[in-house]
């Protein structure tokens, strides 16, 4: 597997210099012939992603000088080789053989002898080099120095867990459609798999299996019966308290979870409009609603500016799913905690507050709007609503009452882990009517 450790090493590469792992691999994985070989590559790239920051503080230890810009290429080889011999089941001779061979496909034949050294410089320090990074927090929980540092300050008694749970392996969680089966007759259908299922008790649809398994494999997944989503994210439906005939708004609509939900739990909504800017995103909604045999007015637009798509009708709920740093699910998505900067926070959040803003408008007089974020960074989610509360005064905060979560002073924050959730934040916000009504 010399081109798989190679191909690897290109897209670890190329996420350090700042392209999504998904992407990335959507990108080279093509270029594999065999599914082992793929598998294997997306192991490594997730692991090393996971892992980036305590493997780059262990390299830093066996190099004696820090690679050339120009060798990023062989600095990623370096991170996989080391990833293979702290986590994975391969054996050490393979791990490090094998490593050191693909310097040849990355046409670094030079580094052969610098490869071997570090790596094999590892497994003979291994155990004094390892609690040499527990000793520094960065390596430790293997996050940018400025994210554990944030976490500490808004998460006192919680920063540690938000961090460990960030490093393990997300659930493979499902959501039944209401639609077509309970999901107790959906359970039934899995009786015969060789898998742990779980239901989740907070929500009516949810369930997890263990271990997970390709999507084309999961009973009626073509047929619409079931779909891939986070607790967490199964919550945003519930939490809008629709009703039939309601107009609803879906801003920011991409992948389509949330929209198909609403349109499972109340098919007797008047109309659902879904507004989403990115267009090559629009194809992920509309092949979600085909499968699942749902329909939503689309738009391919900016939901802030309502000029370009909206009707002038008002809408009865809006949930706004604002872009954000995506903090909450760096369990999914790995690559987060190296695209990710510190001053992004502060753009997001001003973002976020013009979209609440620009949208509120568009909300009917006892009209309800559910903000919803994947952060756990408190200026993403409480901060922008207490902005915009202030600015408003036709506003005010429809408490979710629910025993899920961390109540904040606006709104409630679920943790990466709690209930084998991802991190949400969720605020729900009521339009006062106007005394001139």
């Amino acid at each position: 597997m010399t081109a798989a450790r190679a191909l690897a090493a290109s897209i670890i590469d190329a996420v350090s210099d700042g392209q999504s792992l998904t992407e990335c691999l959507e990108t080279f994985l093509p270029r594999l012939k065999t599914a082992k070989d793929k598998a294997f590559v997306q192991a490594i790239c997730y692991g090393v992603c996971r892992f980036y920051f305590r493997l780059d503080v262990l390299l830093s230890y066996l190099l004696e000088k820090p690679m050339k810009a120009k060798d990023s290429d062989l600095h990623a080889l370096l991170l996989v080789g080391l990833y293979q011999l702290m986590a994975m089941r391969v054996p050490d001779y393979a791990a490090v053989t094998e490593t050191v061979n693909a310097t040849d496909d990355l046409n670094k034949a030079w580094g052969r002898g610098l490869v071997n050294a570090v790596l094999r410089r590892y497994l003979r320090d291994k155990e004094k080099l390892e609690t040499q990074l527990d000793e520094e927090v960065e390596s430790q929980y293997s996050h940018p120095l400025w994210w554990i540092t944030s976490m500490q300050q808004a998460w006192p008694d919680d920063w540690e867990k938000i961090l460990i749970a960030n490093n393990s392996h997300p659930p493979f969680s499902l959501r039944v459609n209401a639609r077509k089966k309970s999901r107790d007759e959906y359970l039934k259908t899995l009786s015969s798999l060789n898998e742990v299922i779980d239901i989740i008790p907070e929500l009516p649809s949810g369930l997890t299996i263990s271990p997970a398994l390709p999507v084309e494999e999961l009973p009626g997944f073509m047929q619409g019966q079931v779909s891939v989503q986070d607790g967490a994210a199964q919550l945003a439906a519930t939490w809008l308290a629709l009703a039939p005939g309601m107009r609803v708004l879906d801003a920011c609509g991409a992948p389509g979870g949330k929209l198909a939900h609403i349109l499972e739990i109340e098919p007797a909504l008047d109309k659902v409009i879904v507004v989403e800017k990115d267009l090559k995103r629009i194809e992920s909604i509309k092949e979600n609603l085909t499968r699942l045999e749902l329909n939503a007015d689309i738009h391919c637009a900016d939901a802030a500016d309502v000029n370009t798509w909206w009707d002038g009708k008002p809408f009865d709920r809006i949930l706004l799913d604002a872009p954000c740093s995506a903090s909450g699910v760096v369990r999914r998505h790995p690559d987060i905690k190296l695209l990710r900067e510190q001053r992004d926070i502060a753009k997001l959040a001003k973002e976020q507050l013009h979209l609440l803003s620009s949208l509120w408008p568009l909300l009917s007089e006892n009209g309800i709007l559910l903000y919803v974020t994947c952060s756990v960074f408190p200026q993403e989610n409480e901060q922008v609503l207490k902005a915009f509360l202030a600015a408003h005064s036709d506003a005010q905060e429809d408490k979710i009452i629910t025993s899920i979560g961390f109540s904040r002073e606006i709104g409630l924050q679920i943790l990466p882990g709690e209930l084998n959730m991802d991190g949400f934040y969720y605020a729900r916000l009521k339009k006062i009517p106007s005394l001139n009504s």
